[in-house]
């Protein structure tokens, strides 16, 4: 590490596959939300009793609807999740926009299940943070 001025440049490698940790860090978490979607999905499918029914809510769609967006979602999160080892800034773009569609629809999700929709909220908006803040990796050139 070089010291010009006031700024510091890091003289690193190529580095690999890994950008960074909060990138692992991620990856890892989107797998596991979207794991924990693929649950909710198939559980909503199957029209299980741990549903709360409720009547005039705004985006009333029968639970097996539900069931298919949060499983379809999901699978597409698990995917960019794994994608996101490469180290690929596509992946990264993708994991942040399918984490912020995942946020919308566990917010949409919350009259049904309110715990699940809550913590799947906060497990996005860490991936989504993840994410951002592990975009600049890159060595300064000044």
């Amino acid at each position: 590490m070089t010291t010009t001025g006031m700024h510091q440049r890091h003289e690193t490698g190529s580095g690999g596959p890994w950008v960074s940790s909060w990138t692992a860090f991620a990856a890892v978490m989107m797998i596991f939300g979207g794991v924990m979607a693929i649950f909710e999905g198939i559980s909503a499918i199957a029209e299980d009793d741990v549903f709360v029914l409720t009547r005039n809510y705004a985006y009333n769609f029968n639970l097996t609807s539900w069931g298919w967006i949060h499983l379809s979602l999901g699978v597409l999160v698990v995917l960019a999740g794994a994608a996101l080892f490469t180290g690929a800034m596509w992946a990264r773009v993708v994991g942040i926009t399918l984490a912020g569609l995942s946020m919308i629809a566990n917010f949409m999700w919350l009259p049904y299940y309110p715990v699940w929709a809550i913590v799947l909220i906060a497990v996005d908006a860490f991936v989504i943070w993840a994410l951002c803040v592990g975009i600049s990796r890159q060595p300064r050139t000044e």
